[in-house]
């Protein structure tokens, strides 16, 4: 069997209409996201031909696994910690498909557009949170 290494490169641009302000984008949190958590179509996009991988888009609004550390997506019904808002995912995060880890930034400090948010977001529904975001 021949193995051969395949190379490529790529270049993506930032795409985030929720970003009401720079402020806060010099401080966010290195994360790590439970991809098990996230369902494809809804958070993340699945492989095609030309993109070997999934993509979790920037701005899902996520809450912190209690038992693990681990980030999954925010839910107010979920008991195991993921109920209390802890910030929004700041940039577009691949990973590989059947992956359970996956690496992200936290934005938990700095302004955000509510309703431009991928599925928009209802603030009012924000109970507890350990984020110091402003929304507009």
């Amino acid at each position: 069997m021949d193995l051969q290494p395949i190379i490529y490169t790529e270049s993506a641009t930032a795409d985030r209409p929720w970003l009401a302000s720079t402020h806060g984008l010099d401080t966010p949190l290195t994360i790590t996201l439970d991809t098990t958590l996230f369902t494809q179509g809804t958070h993340f996009t699945p492989p095609t031909l030309g993109q070997p991988r999934n993509v979790m888009r920037a701005g899902i609004p996520l809450g912190r696994v209690s038992a693990t550390g681990l980030y999954g997506p925010w839910d107010t019904d979920e008991a195991d910690g993921r109920a209390t808002f802890t910030g929004v995912l700041l940039a577009d995060v691949p990973f590989a498909p059947g992956g359970t880890r996956a690496g992200g930034a936290l934005l938990w400090h700095g302004v955000i557009a509510a309703a431009r948010l991928p599925g928009g977001l209802d603030v009012s529904t924000i109970t507890a949170s350990t984020a110091q975001i402003h929304f507009v």
